[in-house]
């Protein structure tokens, strides 16, 4: 099933879709992205430009950094993306850490919109409800395959990650970020039990091998 803007337009005149990337990799920190377009531009660019964007996990990665590139640059959307550290991740938990990085995107991203927009503000949130977000919000379980601004907002903070873990292997490049991501697979145990954890390592996380908390 094909991403729609059902859900957009039941909710309300001035709809931003939120999500995450990177709740379960032992190293960086967790993404999420705020995305929102008048419904009359969102129509036009679900028929066009759009009419790609799906679910993030379900693209590939020269499919999701296109996207990304395209949805940044059509006129009339506004985005935003924020992150939570893996400090913050350790402090606060994962869950909450999530959603301190949603409710960040939300917030700049409100701030982008004009006065008179911010006070019509709600908010489609992938997954479980989010009670912490600053607007008006209403939860869609997979909702980064159902709704065109949470798949938008799905493409943006895993493009985000994922430029970061560039980040993250220019700096150690013995865990081999680049390739897992983070993600607690076999190379990352190996590399971890090898040279121990390094700064972005979650300490929250069982770093040894076996499955993340």
């Amino acid at each position: 099933m094909a991403v729609s803007l059902e859900h957009e337009i039941d909710f309300g005149d001035v709809v931003m879709g939120v999500d995450e990337a990177g709740r379960g990799p032992l190293a960086g920190g967790v993404y999420a992205a705020a995305v929102s377009m008048p419904l009359a531009l969102a129509k036009e660019a679900l028929l066009g430009a759009w009419a790609a964007v799906n679910d993030s996990k379900k693209l590939s990665h020269k499919k999701r950094s296109a996207l990304a590139e395209i949805i940044k640059t059509t006129p009339g959307c506004t985005w935003a993306i924020a992150s939570a550290s893996p400090a913050e991740i350790d402090e606060l938990n994962i869950l909450k850490a999530t959603h301190l990085a949603m409710s960040r995107a939300a917030n700049t991203l409100a701030l982008k919109l004009e006065e008179t927009k911010r006070e019509n503000i709600k908010i489609l949130v992938d997954g479980l409800p989010v009670p912490t977000l600053p607007f008006e919000s209403r939860n869609l379980i997979k909702g980064d395959a159902k709704s065109l601004f949470i798949a938008a907002a799905s493409i943006l903070a895993k493009t985000a990650r994922d430029e970061d873990c560039l980040r993250l292997d220019a700096l150690y490049p013995e865990y081999g970020f680049a390739k897992h991501k983070g993600y607690p697979v076999k190379a990352h145990y190996e590399a971890l039990a090898k040279f121990g954890p390094c700064p972005e390592h979650r300490r929250s996380f069982t770093l040894s091998k076996g499955e993340c908390r």
